[in-house]
């Protein structure tokens, strides 16, 4: 979708560095300490496929949509349930990314090299459906509200589900513990997708009531993540 570049608003690019160096250090310290080691290369090529595609995100929304770059710097939910929702899946999604280290350092599992990178691979896959998403929606804020000038949007992914960026998400999430190396990682990042689905169910109900046109949509996009499933 093309729209018109808004003007970036004054330090954003601060926000922008100092978050990702900070998300470089907390990411290195959850899977090298309990590892202790690195001498780890799942985690350092997971940390590559991570964070170097996103340094192309960030340029390319610099660029063309500094206005959703903003958005997705914001972390305050408003909703009342959201902020439960947020709350319950810290759980999970720490281990998800803890365990896969201390199973590194004792030698719980060990997945074969190749399968490590299919992860990878799947976890860039997912990477790919959320700048898709970025690219077609301005508005994909990391919290759950509308704006005044919010409209739907029903092409692109949008046209297949409707909540493609949460089908990116999870893919990312269930895969990023076997591209670290562990299957015992895995258990707990099942756990985000009932998260997940809790967050899309309060999410439609805010958006069927604050979004016009979005009941509409509802009827024209039957599936929530998977087509012909839910």
């Amino acid at each position: 979708m093309e729209f018109s570049t808004p003007p970036i608003k004054p330090g954003l690019l601060k926000i922008i560095v100092t978050r990702f160096l900070m998300a470089l250090v907390v990411l290195m310290m959850f899977f090298f300490i309990p590892a202790w080691t690195l001498n780890y290369w799942q985690a350092w090529v997971y940390l590559g496929v991570l964070l170097l595609p996103l340094v192309f995100v960030i340029s390319f929304l610099l660029r063309h949509s500094p206005d959703l770059l903003e958005r997705r710097m914001r972390f305050s939910e408003r909703e009342p349930t959201q902020k439960k929702i947020i709350l319950y899946s810290s759980l999970p999604l720490l281990l998800a990314f803890v365990i896969p280290g201390f199973d590194h350092r004792l030698g719980w599992s060990n997945p074969p090299a190749w399968l490590v990178l299919i992860a990878d691979g799947l976890v860039l896959f997912g990477y790919g459906i959320v700048f898709w998403v970025f690219r077609e929606n301005r508005y994909a804020s990391r919290v759950v509200e509308v704006e005044e000038e919010q409209t739907v949007i029903s092409s692109g992914p949008y046209a297949i589900v409707r909540h493609p960026m949460y089908v990116g998400t999870i893919i990312m999430y269930l895969f990023s513990p076997l591209a670290l190396g562990s299957y015992w990682g895995m258990i707990p990042a099942i756990f985000t997708v009932p998260v997940l689905v809790a967050r899309i169910l309060n999410e439609e109900k805010v958006l069927a009531k604050e979004l016009r046109g979005y009941t509409d949509y509802q009827q024209k996009t039957r599936y929530r993540l998977f087509p012909g499933i839910w």
